[in-house]
């Protein structure tokens, strides 16, 4: 017989009755039932029942071992009693009856609870994560994460792709973010950086004649954490291919990602075909180009409605400011006094100075809107929106690119409030035509607002022509990229490369950056597209992101092994530490530490 086991802790069933068997794992849980001692015996594939009576020689030894030590059982395999069966474990129908037991790792008092799950400070959860990754639903979450990236892996593999592993140890790239630095020994004074993305190697694949790319990418980014980001670094499904327009990454990867949401959404509904929604449109009806669609709520603009009325808050705006608009937030259901003055709460929460609002009772819209615009403006607003009686809209004014956030809040507020929201249901669409480049207000100056390597619709014509006509024209240039959203995440991100060295320059010369900076930050890139670089595109979609979804998680720690904490602190590794005085000698580095009065 097998030192540690003959069968996991998953294994045994009614067939097995009458046979021995040996089995290892943790104490999950002990009962002491009339004498009788039942342990709940537990390993990485489930859970068997044990039970040992009081003239056992083993019985108090088990008696006092604690939860979660790790113990082997060898013994009969009997069946469980009409009335004792249970139904929802696998093992149900049978128990062991002890007959040797050997403690094979003794447990201390826990700091944290295994069994029963219970709310747990996160600084204690990250500190003992070896013990929280036993809990059920994490345990099985970083499961379903495995088979997640093995389905992708299939998929893409299915699909023509092929898997290349690209450089770790690399040089700063401009994904939006601060890169790690990594000092180099052998280099004194000179640092790698760890990849934000593997956006230039995977580019230089498809130049080298490889033509369709893809690997599970780790990316590292110096940015501060949020619950829809981990801190530090983060895994995606990398991808490119050569020879396609946006049609081609739209047609390959849709049926990809859909049949990963349609395998693991345990009967969830999947979008059939994903929509492709303009950043434009997606702005002005949605105020966000990750919106939720499950949320049936779109804005619309009723400047028309307010131009000229006697609610001369926005009607002085507008006359003073022809980029000025109003846009309406419908609230199906919404229309009581309470829950309007509750959102308007809400608004001056959010820093706003409040949220106008009309709702619609006995045939006619009521509140001091109604009352200011007068009946007619109220029901042509009333028509253009389609409500009714029990309904209520609410607006915000100004120019849209400096309100259009808070109203997508605000949508997204109305719609949870009012339960609009189909929570079992997965709903992907593309955002597409994004705008090139965007107005940065700190340096005053233009940048890129996406991806820096994307091509611009109409190629080098169009920015020269944009440029000539200046920043406006700027603002106004769309790029071939592209993200995919689904339930109000941004979970994929890609675009049509710019391929074309005089292009590449004129890109970045929009934004400041001179040809010879150009060629000294991206020479990898430039050299390469100096030889026949082909046409090439693609993208890159969250892994964490996408389990996170798919496991109902509220934060990606719940889907990550060892995640650092919101401080961008691994409390479990302690890490980051202080590097010993020899190990700096050998970087040739001094650290030299901010001054604490100037912050």
């Amino acid at each position: 017989m097998h030192a540690y086991r003959t069968h996991t802790c998953a294994q045994l069933r009614a067939s097995d009755v009458d046979t021995t068997a040996r089995i290892s794992g943790w104490i999950h849980r002990k009962r002491d039932h009339g004498g009788l001692l039942f342990v709940d015996l537990r390993d990485h594939y489930g859970l068997t029942q044990c039970v040992l009576e009081p003239e056992s020689p083993h019985f108090q030894t088990l008696e006092r071992a604690r939860v979660e030590s790790v113990v082997t059982i060898t013994g009969k395999v009997v069946a469980r009693s009409a009335e004792t069966v249970n139904a929802n474990l696998p093992t149900g129908e049978i128990e062991v009856r002890v007959e040797d037991l050997t403690v094979q790792s003794a447990a201390e008092e826990l700091p944290m609870p295994v069994f029963g799950e219970p709310e747990w400070s996160e600084e204690v959860r990250l500190k003992h994560r070896f013990l929280d990754l036993r809990r059920e639903t994490l345990h099985n979450n970083i499961m379903r994460r495995v088979a997640v990236i093995r389905a992708m892996r299939d998929k893409m593999a299915a699909a023509g792709f092929f898997e290349f592993a690209t450089p770790i140890l690399t040089a700063s790239s401009p994904e939006g973010a601060r890169d790690f630095l990594v000092p180099s020994r052998l280099h004194p004074g000179n640092f790698y950086a760890l990849p934000q993305a593997p956006q230039q190697y995977k580019q230089l694949i498809m130049v080298s004649g490889f033509d369709r790319y893809f690997q599970i990418a780790p990316c590292f980014r110096d940015e501060d954490p949020r619950a829809d980001r981990l801190p530090g670094e983060f895994y995606q499904l990398d991808v490119e291919m050569s020879f396609v327009e946006e049609e081609d990454v739209y047609t390959t990867m849709e049926p990809v990602i859909r049949e990963v949401f349609e395998d693991f959404s345990e009967g969830k509904p999947v979008t059939a075909e994903f929509p492709r929604i303009p950043y434009d449109v997606a702005m002005a009806k949605y105020g966000t180009d990750k919106p939720d669609l499950r949320n049936p709520i779109e804005m619309q603009d009723v400047t028309e409605h307010f131009a000229g009325s006697g609610f001369k808050i926005f009607a002085g705006m507008i006359e003073k400011n022809p980029k000025v608009r109003v846009w309406a937030v419908p609230a199906p259901s919404g229309g009581s006094r309470a829950f309007c003055d509750r959102m308007n709460s809400w608004a001056q929460k959010e820093g706003q100075p409040g949220l106008g609002y009309i709702f619609f009772r006995d045939g006619e819209g009521a509140g001091p809107i109604a009352k200011n615009i007068g009946e007619e403006r109220t029901n042509a607003v009333r028509q253009q929106l389609d409500l009714n009686d029990g309904d209520a809209v609410f607006f915000v004014a100004g120019v849209p690119s400096e309100f259009a956030s808070f109203a997508g809040k605000a949508r997204d507020r109305v719609g949870t409030e009012l339960n609009l929201v189909d929570e079992d249901r997965f709903e992907l669409a593309w955002i597409v035509d994004f705008p090139m480049y965007e107005w940065d207000e700190d340096n005053k100056k233009i940048d890129f607002s996406h991806n820096p390597f994307s091509m611009p619709r109409g190629g080098l014509a169009a920015l020269e022509a944009a440029e000539k006509e200046g920043n406006e024209a700027l603002l106004a240039l769309k790029a071939q990229q592209y993200d995919l959203v689904c339930n109000g995440f941004e979970i994929a991100s890609g675009s049509i490369r710019n391929h074309i060295p005089e292009t590449m320059i004129k890109a970045f010369g929009i934004t400041g950056l001179g040809p010879d900076v150009v060629k000294e930050r991206f020479g990898a890139l430039y050299r390469a597209f100096q030889y026949g670089a082909p046409p090439h595109g693609g993208m890159a979609a969250g892994v964490d992101r996408i389990v996170m979804l798919l496991v109902g998680a509220k934060n990606l720690r719940e889907v990550s092994l060892f995640p650092m904490n919101q401080q961008a602190a691994d409390l479990l590794m302690n890490s980051p530490a202080p590097a010993d005085a020899a190990q700096l000698r050998d970087l040739s580095l001094r650290v030299v530490l901010p001054d604490a009065k100037k912050g």
